[in-house]
C-alpha cells in the first residue's frame, strides 16, 4: 500500500506539471480552433533559455526565471504576428501543419545553439532532499513543483475568470464575430493567448528541468500533455488538468507495476483510448452536426 500511495502521489505531482503544459493548448484551442503542435518544443526551448541564462550568463534564479518567461511570452507573440496571422482563415489542417513546422524550427534552434542532444546542467533552486508524509516518501522537488506548478494554475483561472483581458479571452472563445462587434480586436487577444500560452510553457519546461533535468526529453512533456488534455476536454480549463492528473498517476502506477518501458508510451494510449471512446473528452463540449 506504501508503495501504492508513492506511486499516487509521484503521479500527481508530474501529471501537475503536465498540466501547466495542457493549459497552452486549451488557451490556443479555445481562442483559435487550433491544436498547436509546436508547444513540446516551446517548453524544451524555454527550459535550455533558463539554464543558460542562470548558468552561462551567471544570472540570479529569480532573474532568468523572469527573462525566460518575458523572451518566451515575447516570442510567442512574435510567430502569432507570423507566420500564423496570414493564415487566417485558412482551412484548419494547414494552419496545424504550420504548427508543425515551427516546432521542427525551434528543435533546429536548439541543436544549432546548444548541440545535438545536449544535455544542458540544470541550475536546481528547489530543495532536494525527500519529505516524509505518513509512511510515504516523496522527492522534495516534486512535492514543490506540485506546489508551485498548482499555484501558477490557480492564478491563471483567476486571472482568465475575473480579470478585463481574461474575460476578452473567454469571449473570443465564444465566437469571433460577436467580440468584433463589441469592438474587441481579435487579432490583438489571439496574440496575447499565444504569448500566454508560451509564458505558461515554459513555466512548466523550469519546473519539469527540476524534475529530470534539461535535455531534448522537455519536448516529449508537451506531448504527453496532449493525452491530458483531450482525455480532459480540450476546450475545458479544469478538464486538462484533471486529464493530466490522471494520465500522470496512471503513467506512474505502470511504470511501478509494469515498467519502465510502458511507462514512457503511457500517455499516447490513453490518448488513442481517449479519441476513440469519448473525442470531446470528460468534460469537453459536444458538438452534433447535423447535414
Amino acid at each position: 500500500m506504501t508503495f501504492f500511495l508513492q506511486c499516487v502521489l509521484s503521479g500527481i505531482s508530474a501529471g501537475a506539471v503536465y498540466g501547466l503544459a495542457a493549459l497552452g493548448f486549451v488557451l490556443i484551442y479555445k481562442t483559435t480552433g487550433i491544436l498547436n503542435l509546436a508547444q513540446g518544443s516551446l517548453i524544451m526551448l524555454g527550459g535550455y533559455l533558463f539554464s543558460s541564462l542562470a548558468l552561462l550568463a551567471g544570472l540570479p534564479i529569480w532573474l532568468a526565471i523572469l527573462l525566460s518567461l518575458l523572451i518566451m511570452g515575447a516570442l510567442g507573440y512574435c510567430v502569432e504576428r507570423f507566420p500564423l496571422r496570414p493564415m487566417l482563415g485558412q482551412p484548419h489542417l494547414a494552419i496545424i501543419m504550420v504548427t508543425l513546422a515551427l516546432a521542427i524550427f525551434f528543435n533546429a534552434i536548439v541543436t544549432s545553439v546548444w548541440g545535438e542532444y545536449a544535455v544542458m546542467p540544470t541550475p536546481y533552486f528547489l530543495p532536494s532532499e525527500a519529505i516524509k508524509i505518513g509512511t510515504v516518501v516523496v522527492t522534495s522537488n516534486l512535492f514543490w513543483s506540485f506546489i508551485i506548478a498548482g499555484a501558477i494554475v490557480g492564478a491563471f483561472v483567476l486571472f482568465f475568470q475575473f480579470s478585463r483581458l481574461g474575460l476578452n479571452m473567454r469571449a473570443t472563445a465564444e465566437g469571433h464575430q460577436i467580440v468584433r462587434s463589441m469592438g474587441i480586436s481579435v487579432s490583438a487577444i489571439i496574440a496575447v493567448t499565444w504569448a500566454a500560452a508560451s509564458i505558461i510553457g515554459t513555466s512548466g519546461g523550469i519546473l519539469t528541468g527540476q524534475i529530470r533535468g534539461i535535455d531534448y526529453g522537455l519536448a516529449d512533456y508537451g506531448l504527453k500533455a496532449i493525452g491530458g488534455a483531450i482525455l480532459g476536454g480540450l476546450d475545458s480549463i479544469h478538464g486538462a488538468i484533471i486529464g493530466c492528473l490522471i494520465v500522470g498517476v496512471l503513467e506512474t502506477l505502470a511504470g511501478g507495476y509494469i515498467g519502465h518501458g510502458i511507462k514512457n508510451v503511457f500517455p499516447y494510449i490513453i490518448l488513442v483510448i481517449a479519441i476513440v471512446i469519448k473525442p470531446y473528452g470528460l468534460f469537453g463540449l459536444e458538438r452534433i452536426e447535423r447535414v
